[in-house]
């Protein structure tokens, strides 16, 4: 990808105290480099401190402030980004210190978030996790306030609404609550149909950049957007997937999950991690060409576990398999495969697998159907998995083997028929 020659220049600074080990440490620096990277920012040098802890005033010690000050006046920074969220007094005190521009991790997510999201309830998810962000921070940026709409960390639908005062935005976030509530009853009556319906429901989660859309798409023939960047995706989308069988079942692509992500875009995006909650099944898909695929691994499954689906059977999808890390073993407790995203032979394999998920939550039928019932017939071609399929001439009935749904209505219509 061409760097765009405005992009603005930036210094990243990380203090790694005693609870973090060099490796963990190097890689979410590594992983700050690709969000910026992502905000279409130009690392120019990075900065970092060991500590025993974080400093309270400053995040990183006297000294290292001094560095950076001759840092930022020698690589001409337009922007300094923390690897953590910095504290209202610590943005303060920096700001006092340094000429450039400063943001955190958050913010740089958040700004991430905003250049991404492109439904309703999107760009409302991220004003209101921006402004619970900015409430506390408000005091003594006056200046910064006034500059924003200019570069990373300052976009987003709710850039006009930041300069005024507190009581505004507390109204502002008010009114997005009550507009997404609007959206989310619109949704669960959404599901609600679904559900009547009995679709089959997958959920395809992960760790952000994992692969999660390139999959989708090719699984479904849909357009999600799809990128090597974090955060392609930030709406979820919901296809149609037919399995080998001929089984039509419903897939969910969903918002990319990141460690330390900020508890204020936990609750905000929690809204979009729903539709996981409806799932019958989950894909988990990991990026196993990623030298730091484990702790990926270990992240999404705390956030299934904080979201309270991990008791939804899961499928772990090692993705990557072509450019796959020499160090990768395969951590997963669940049913696993292998695949590269790209090949038509390893999706096909994904599909028998989801198949076989699928056969182990259904109940088994045996059942004659006469053949003046077409459109029963039909529908279990598409609603069901059916094994086997003969026609009997003398008693013009179908002879039907297969699996379906438990309480799917479809059930109902067969038990007439049913073979004792």
């Amino acid at each position: 990808m061409q760097k765009q020659t405005d992009a603005e220049r930036v210094i990243l600074v990380g203090c790694q105290t005693t609870e973090h080990d060099d490796l963990r440490f190097q890689y979410s620096m590594e992983e700050l480099a690709s969000l910026t990277e992502t905000a279409k920012g130009t690392v120019v040098i990075s900065v970092v401190q060991k500590r025993e802890r974080i400093h309270p005033s400053t995040y990183i010690g006297k000294g290292k402030v001094e560095e950076l000050k001759a840092l930022e006046a020698e690589f001409e920074a337009d922007l300094i980004i923390f690897n953590d969220e910095l504290t209202p007094s610590q943005l303060r005190n920096l700001s006092a210190q340094l000429d450039a521009r400063i943001i955190d991790r958050t913010q740089l997510i958040l700004d991430i978030f905003a250049q991404r999201a492109r439904s309703k309830e999107g760009k409302l998810q991220v004003e209101l996790a921006q402004l619970h962000y900015l409430l506390p921070r408000l005091a003594g940026r006056g200046a910064e306030m006034s500059r924003l709409g200019a570069g990373i960390g300052t976009r987003g639908p709710g850039e006009t609404k930041l300069e005024s005062d507190r009581r505004h935005i507390r109204r502002r976030i008010d009114e997005i609550k009550a507009q997404l509530a609007v959206i989310v009853k619109h949704r669960d009556r959404y599901r609600e149909r679904r559900n009547k319906n009995k679709a089959f429901q997958i959920a395809i989660a992960g760790y952000t950049n994992a692969g999660k859309s390139t999959l989708f798409n090719r699984l479904t023939e849909a357009d999600s957007f799809e990128e090597n960047q974090l955060f392609a995706t930030l709406d979820p989308m919901t296809r149609k997937i037919i399995l080998p069988s001929g089984f039509a079942a419903l897939i969910t692509d969903t918002v990319g999950f990141i460690q330390d992500l900020p508890t204020t875009l936990i609750a905000a995006f929690r809204s979009t991690l729903e539709e996981v909650k409806e799932a019958d099944l989950l894909l988990h898909v990991v990026d196993m060409s990623n030298q730091d695929y484990f702790s990926h691994e270990k992240t999404v499954n705390k956030l299934l576990e904080d979201l309270d689906v991990h008791q939804i059977p899961q499928i772990a999808v090692y993705n990557k398999r072509d450019i796959q890390h020499p160090d990768f073993v395969p951590t997963s407790k669940t049913d696993t495969v292998f695949i590269s995203a790209f090949s038509e032979e390893d999706r096909f394999k994904l599909k028998q697998k989801i198949e076989e998920a699928v056969i182990g939550m259904m109940e088994p039928f045996y059942v004659h159907i006469p053949s003046t019932e077409g459109k029963l017939l039909s529908q279990l071609k598409n609603e069901t998995i059916l094994r086997e399929l003969t026609f009997d001439e003398n008693n013009q009935v179908y002879i039907c083997k297969g699996y379906a749904l438990k309480d799917h209505q479809i059930s109902g219509q067969m038990n007439k028929f049913t073979v004792r």
